[in-house]
């Protein structure tokens, strides 16, 4: 019997939880997997507001979109976002661990606590989603899938983000190891690295960097939030059903040749 390339892509049945939902890349996985029928719990910290307007527009289209917010730095943070979802009939099957920081500092200007602030969020968050989503699917015997949102800066680090370059490194140590003990319980683990991905006024806040990104890409121009969904769906679908452990670079090749 032949199925449909389309079905493949298909998540309706499922639901996904976004972290870090309000921002432009997180917003976008959430469009994006909530078009591809999957009912989304869209986490935010501070940001509701912009939260709340991304669930409405994903309601306007026919999507099913619930908001909740947790600080992921605190030791039940995760595990109380799960259990709340759990509790509006939301029981995610999909994970995508997004929520990040972006701070700049040089190392002989960092203090312990910006460090530790980086990795809390990063890292500390990630791990603890994918014990208490985890957990629930094995509990309920049933198979997920989980996409971390990585970093080239992973595998290679640029000047002044040696804390989001090394927790960015660490996730995708994360992905594996997690990868290798999930597995068994048919819970697929990967990452996505992206490049430099435009918003709102990056040209205007940093030029020379963007100019220097585009003259050394090879398909010459900044990424967009849509170039991260798209691969983050095919992870977390049907399509992707032997693939784990995996790490899918989205830079517009920049890794192909020497460090921009």
């Amino acid at each position: 019997m032949h199925t449909s390339i389309a079905s493949f892509l298909d998540l309706d049945g499922r639901t996904a939880l976004i972290s870090g939902a309000s921002g432009p890349i997180g917003g976008c996985i959430a469009t994006t997997l909530a078009h591809a029928g999957a009912k989304v719990i869209l986490h935010c910290h501070k940001n509701t507001q912009g939260a709340e307007k991304l669930a409405n527009t994903i309601k306007d289209n026919g999507g099913r979109a619930l908001v909740l917010s947790a600080d992921l730095g605190q030791p039940d943070g995760a595990a109380n976002l799960v259990k709340a979802a759990q509790d509006q009939s939301f029981h995610a099957d999909i994970l995508i661990n997004n929520a990040a920081r972006q701070d700049v500092a040089n190392l002989t200007d960092m203090s312990l606590e910006d460090w530790r602030a980086m990795f809390a969020v990063t890292l500390d968050g990630a791990f603890a989603l994918c014990q208490a989503v985890c957990g629930a699917l094995m509990g309920a015997q049933k198979p997920g899938a989980i996409v971390n949102i990585a970093s080239i800066e992973g595998l290679a680090a640029a000047p002044g983000h040696a804390h989001y370059a090394s927790a960015k490194a660490a996730l995708l140590h994360f992905t594996r190891a997690s990868a290798l003990e999930y597995g068994p319980h048919n819970i697929r683990v990967n990452a996505v690295s992206p490049g430099l991905i435009n918003r709102p006024g990056l040209e205007d806040d940093w030029p020379e960097g963007v100019a220097r990104w585009k003259a050394a890409a090879p398909l010459g121009r900044l990424g967009q939030p849509e170039d991260v969904a798209r691969a983050v769906l095919y992870l977390a679908s049907p399509m992707a059903n032997w693939v784990s452990g995996e790490n899918l670079i989205v830079d517009g090749g920049m890794l192909s040749g020497p460090n921009w």
